[in-house]
């Protein structure tokens, strides 16, 4: 049975745990509304964009961009949990490939994901978000959001292998999540930060997204010249095609390694 095969199948016992137990995709995507209402309903009026327009429209792309960051927790604690009770230990002698396991969760973490990103358009739309750009445009963007959480969950899947057994796994996550998700451009414009803050807000893959995303909505970017404005498209594609090509090895070579 090939990897992709497979990996269809730990999907589907992965999204029956979630029915299960439907609190923690539930959380999280609770969690990401609760910030959007916050900074839409609370900062927002305070918050100005240069070259002007409505802020929810800079927001929400720049929410949408970061949730793909936020529980990725999840995976890796699930990832550890899994070696601790020695669950990857019975998948170790089933006939399937060395990715198969991250593949099932990393695919139903996916649906999750696109599951948010529904209910993050209608909540936008509900606040007075518009997309203004071309339907084609829109599903590009939603791919690129889709495409920046698969790469993040690469990140998560090999800290899951390699810090399991230990108790810092998740921590070690969100020591990674918070900092770089909030130093980004996906609350305030880089131009209003500080000159030695703004190219490491700018050249952030999340802001690569949230920037690229904003422009295929039409909705503002922030942002009134530089390199980035001129390429997030490609910014977008290129950061998590650079976080796959890395993590994704490392996570099949850790996984071999815990076979040994």
């Amino acid at each position: 049975m090939n990897s992709i095969t497979s990996g269809m199948i730990l999907t589907t016992r992965e999204l029956q745990h979630w029915r299960r137990q439907p609190l923690t995709p539930v959380f999280s995507i609770l969690f990401t509304v609760m910030l959007l209402l916050m900074f839409a309903l609370l900062f927002g009026g305070s918050i100005e964009l240069p070259g002007g327009g409505d802020y929810i429209d800079y927001l929400l792309p720049g929410m949408m961009a970061l949730s793909m960051m936020f529980g990725v927790e999840a995976t890796t604690t699930a990832m550890a949990n899994d070696a601790k009770k020695g669950i990857t230990d019975r998948f170790r002698s089933l006939p399937i490939g060395d990715a198969s396991v991250a593949l099932g969760r990393a695919g139903a973490d996916m649906i999750t994901s696109a599951v948010e990103l529904v209910v993050l358009v209608i909540g936008g739309l509900l606040l007075g978000w518009r997309i203004t750009g071309s339907l084609p445009e829109a599903v590009l963007a939603i791919a690129l959001l889709l495409w920046f959480r698969f790469a993040v969950l690469w990140i998560g899947i090999f800290l899951g292998l390699t810090l399991g057994r230990n108790e810092g796994a998740a921590t070690a996550v969100q020591v990674l999540v918070w900092p770089i998700g909030f130093l980004s451009t996906a609350f305030v414009s880089p131009e209003f930060m500080p000159s030695w803050l703004e190219p490491l807000a700018t050249w952030n893959p999340v802001s690569a997204t949230a920037t690229a995303v904003r422009e295929l909505f039409g909705n503002p970017t922030g942002l009134t010249g530089g390199a980035l404005a001129d390429h997030a498209v490609l910014a977008a594609l290129l950061w998590p095609l650079a976080l796959v090509a890395v993590f994704l090895p490392l996570s099949s070579r850790a996984y071999r390694r815990l076979r040994r």
